[in-house]
């Protein structure tokens, strides 16, 4: 448990960034500099897993503990609803808190901010004080009504018409510098009042669309217009528009640039920290909360699947009482973990109706992932808990009702019976993953000898894999519990018709 008398904390999420592109983890383009020297004063974790693919479900987890079945902010209703945040705890605990972002998943409107005190949406089209308080309740009043619906989702469609037209040039959707002034502001107001501070910043540049500014563009894709490649993943995904090698090089040199600028910003922000001797006496915690796909299982995005890339993503943590320059490459890590690790560190009890403090949960514990003596036990003492990550991808409405639209437009008929209308769960450890899939075949592969998830293993023996899916199961009959038969159409009825396209509208590009 932590011993240190300090309790700050800073909370980075590098929205969309995978693994194998931070030259941190070994990438031969030096895309993370300073997160490299940030390492030296961290723990460098290789086996975490995000609870999901996208980012609603992942930071709805980050702020309850709670695995997306169990808080049920998913695709199928994306509010977060009846569940006390960490913010709250904090909150009431004391803690002056903040939440700053450009994603608009991250609104008072999903409820996600619920808890901090301040919160900026940094929205180019619509300002993030416009959705909290009265419109964010008049907004969902709006989608729930038959009569009212009609209204909100021309609004929408035209966010999103001036939104694509805004965010087209370079460097639009950059908000990252103003995100890092407003968090420098919002802890030296906390420290001028002696509070402590709960900062959590989710950084966007490295979701599509990347318009990286010149200097990193020049630096990783010289010569590529960024206007030129393809840009919008459903067009790739549903097989109107095709990718040849040298494209996707554009586009990864893209990416690499938007994350160099990323890591940039980090270090300012990490420099001002130690200018103000705020820096030994803060908890920093670094991840992403899932990673993207370039091509690989033919798919372009973070949709439709939950390969590695998308859910074994980058952690680092920093800690006052813990020594820097390690790097854990065996242990498996629940991105849930850090809420038990933030109220570790903070000293700090879940308010009422919170998830408390599991010692087997954080990482500043001695019984970290130890589950013997927990609640999170999966009922077999065959199965060592400890061992497991699990990812959950619910009904992807939102991706299809895009991918089907754009799939119309070039004459494609979409198998149903497809990856695409499949929801999944996965059981990882560091050596093998169980992919649990709805539609089509389950997956099981043995990560340690094809990292690349390439050979399908389900069903030939394999033991790793065999025990992979008994985990698999067993969290399924304690937390997932059975998918319930829902098609689209009743989906997107309980959600408001077209409701749910319009956070991706006002904020949230593809």
């Amino acid at each position: 448990m932590s011993t240190t008398e300090a309790s700050n904390v800073l909370f980075v999420v590098l929205d969309t960034v995978r693994k194998d592109h931070l030259s941190v983890y070994g990438y031969d383009r030096e895309t993370t500099p300073a997160l490299a020297d940030f390492a030296a004063e961290a723990t460098t974790y290789e086996q975490a897993v995000a609870p999901a693919p996208w980012t609603l479900p992942v930071h709805a987890s980050l702020f309850t503990g709670l695995y997306p079945s169990e808080h049920g902010a998913t695709q199928e209703n994306p509010y977060l609803e009846g569940a006390t945040t960490l913010a709250e705890s904090l909150s009431a605990s004391g803690y002056r808190t903040a939440c700053y972002s450009s994603n608009a998943w991250i609104t008072p409107y999903t409820h996600l901010t619920d808890g901090f005190d301040e919160q900026d949406n940094f929205f180019q089209i619509m300002p993030g004080d416009l959705l909290s308080g009265p419109l964010a309740t008049a907004w969902k009043t709006m989608n729930d009504n038959d009569r009212l619906r009609s209204v909100a989702d021309w609004l929408v469609k035209m966010g999103n018409k001036a939104h694509e037209y805004l965010a087209s040039g370079e460097g639009g959707d950059t908000k990252t510098p103003a995100v890092i002034d407003r968090t420098r502001e919002f802890v030296a107001d906390a420290a001028s009042d002696d509070d402590p501070f709960f900062a959590f910043i989710n950084l966007m540049d490295a979701h599509l669309p990347y318009h990286p500014p010149e200097e990193y563009r020049e630096e990783f894709a010289p010569g590529v217009d960024s206007t030129a490649v393809c840009q919008n993943s459903k067009d790739f995904n549903c097989g109107a528009r095709s990718i040849d090698d040298e494209e996707w090089d554009d586009i990864r040199g893209l990416y690499d640039a938007e994350i160099r600028h990323m890591d940039d910003q980090l270090s300012r922000l990490f420099g001002w920290l130690k200018s103000r001797e705020l820096w030994d006496d803060t908890l920093v915690v670094v991840c992403a909360d899932h990673g993207e796909l370039h091509g690989e299982h033919d798919l372009y995005g973070h949709e439709f699947c939950i390969y590695d890339p998308l859910v074994n993503v980058p952690l680092m943590v920093k800690h006052p009482d813990v020594e820097g320059g390690a790097r854990d490459e065996g242990t498996t890590v629940e991105l849930l973990d850090l809420y038990h690790t933030v109220l570790d560190h903070a000293g700090v009890d879940a308010s009422d109706g919170g998830v408390d403090l599991d010692p087997a949960r954080s990482l500043l514990a001695d019984t970290h992932r130890d589950f013997s003596a927990s609640d999170a036990t999966l009922g077999d003492d065959a199965i060592d808990r400890g061992q497991y990550g699990f990812v959950e991808y619910h009904q992807p409405v939102v991706e299809l009702r895009q991918l089907e639209g754009k799939a119309s437009d070039a004459g494609i008929e979409l198998d149903t019976n497809s990856r695409f209308y499949s929801r999944m769960r996965a059981a990882r450890r560091p050596d093998a993953k169980y992919i649990r899939n709805e539609r089509i075949p389950d997956e099981g592969y043995r990560l340690d000898e094809d990292a690349g998830e390439t050979a399908n293993r389900a069903g030939d023996g394999d033991e790793a894999v065999e025990a992979t899916e008994r985990a698999l199961s067993a969290f399924e009959e304690g937390v997932g519990g059975e998918w319930r038969a829902v098609d689209d159409e009743d989906v997107l009825s309980d959600m408001g018709g077209e409701a749910k396209d319009r956070l991706r509208d006002l904020g949230y590009i593809d």
